[in-house]
């Protein structure tokens, strides 16, 4: 099983690391199942940029990013060269390790913390 190791922006929010992830799901998927608040306006579909995570390491364990992500992307806030959305980012190997900074989500509309 993959590790991915959830960091936050917000010094409040405690990081949390995933033993259990699944090879073919992504990083969405992963924090969804286990408790991690990672918003998702569109539903997970690549229509919006909610979902917008650092890839701290690991990013060669996922799928590469494609021109519609980085389109989305680049209306994120704070977009940095490790950006990438959650929903795109699909764990290629069983034994991946990966460190995600979730953004602090306080300015999104609909955000739930």
């Amino acid at each position: 099983m993959a590790r991915i190791k959830f960091t936050f922006e917000d010094p409040k929010i405690e990081p949390k690391t995933v033993n259990n992830a699944e090879e073919g799901y992504s990083i969405l998927e992963v924090a969804e199942d286990n408790d991690v608040h990672l918003s998702h306006n569109c539903g997970g579909v690549c229509a919006c940029s909610t979902c917008h995570v650092y890839v701290e390491s690991g990013e060669d364990y996922l799928e590469e990013i494609s021109d519609k992500e980085e389109d989305f992307i680049d209306r994120a806030i704070n977009p940095r060269l490790e950006s990438r959305l959650g929903c795109q980012c699909v764990i290629l190997e069983e034994d991946a390790e990966i460190e995600i900074q979730i953004p602090d989500q306080k300015r999104i509309i609909g955000h739930e913390h």
